[in-house]
């Protein structure tokens, strides 16, 4: 699974040209001047991004370097106007994000379901002789080109979308808390790095209810630098709208733990510090009711906390309430 998962692709992309305006002049056999008849150029074809919840990755683009639009058919006599080239319509996941490659510009976002983003956009067709004319220029004999394609280099990059992120170092137990409260089975190991690719699970929630929690690779210390895999995939936690963070009770300081992953993220974008957090203290199965009060004594302020172990399901139950409390504030906040 972990080389199926694609989040990254640079296509080069042209829209077709615009068809060019006829500029022919009617003969018929009893009026050999019976004036200008040219039809319209077609547009050229769109390149078109469209949101497909079937797709979670951009994997099916990985190797298409090129997608060209169709051309427009130049327009034709007896007022024939010329067809529209083809749109290349490209499938993508939600929550794509697609720049232009040279200048960095954000061209837009696709995160809804059929939502159509236009990268490149088609030569409009050329008019033809027939909209010149006037009674003192009864056969114009000219007419317009059609536009020319747009050509540029353009970067989709996914950022997934979920509810609520797991932030944490690697071996915090994120992987292990994703299979306990969801379906979705990451694979966990007691080694660094085990989770190389984000993974998504919908946890069920009270009465019917559900929301959906994104594991990705864990960050350490200098991961807005560059270092480790964080960076590569912080950019899937912008969307959450709640971020939980994880650290484990065998550290030694937790609030320290904690304040390095919130100065990676504020490193690599301010305002993720503007998402409602939780801090998740994770195995403590280990830790009996007097560990546990010395710990939450040291905690870190201004943040809601909360002892877990996805492996008993000690404070499963808490984190799920406290999670859902925060995504509806979150809602109504951005709401």
């Amino acid at each position: 699974m972990a080389t199926n998962f694609v989040d990254y692709v640079k296509i080069m992309v042209r829209s077709g040209r615009g068809g060019a305006g006829s500029a022919h002049l009617l003969r018929v056999k009893y009026n050999a001047k019976a004036g200008p008849d040219g039809g319209d150029g077609g547009r050229g074809g769109h390149v078109i991004l469209q949101g497909s919840s079937q797709r979670w990755t951009l994997l099916h683009l990985k190797y298409t370097k090129h997608v060209f639009a169709e051309n427009g058919q130049n327009g034709g006599e007896n007022l024939c106007h010329g067809r529209n080239g083809r749109d290349e319509v490209l499938q993508v996941p939600l929550g794509c994000v697609c720049r232009d490659a040279e200048t960095g510009e954000v061209i837009g976002e696709v995160t809804k379901e059929g939502e159509q983003l236009i990268v490149a956009q088609g030569g409009r067709g050329g008019l033809g002789n027939d909209h010149f004319k006037s009674a003192t220029n009864q056969t114009p004999r000219y007419a317009q080109p059609g536009e020319d394609a747009v050509e540029r280099w353009v970067v989709i990059e996914l950022k997934v979308l979920a509810d609520v992120g797991l932030v944490g170092f690697p071996n915090a137990g994120k992987s292990t808390l994703l299979s306990a409260v969801s379906a979705a089975r990451p694979e966990i190991a007691d080694y660094p790095f085990t989770t190389l690719v984000p993974n998504l699970g919908m946890v069920k929630y009270r009465d019917d209810q559900s929301f959906c929690m994104a594991d990705i690779p864990g960050i350490i210390e200098g991961a807005s630098e560059g270092k480790g895999l964080g960076l590569r995939f912080l950019r899937h936690i912008e969307r959450n709208a709640v971020l939980l963070f994880m650290v484990s009770c065998e550290k030694l300081d937790v609030a320290k733990e904690y304040d390095v992953l919130l100065e990676e993220l504020r490193r690599y974008n301010p305002d993720l510090l503007d998402k409602e957090r939780i801090l998740a203290v994770t195995k403590c199965d280990m830790l009996d009711d007097t560990m546990t009060e010395q710990l939450r004594q040291h905690l870190p302020l201004g943040v809601e906390s909360v002892f877990i172990s996805a492996v008993s399901g000690q404070g499963i139950q808490q984190l799920k309430d406290l999670i859902f409390r925060k995504i509806n504030v979150s809602t109504e906040t951005n709401g």
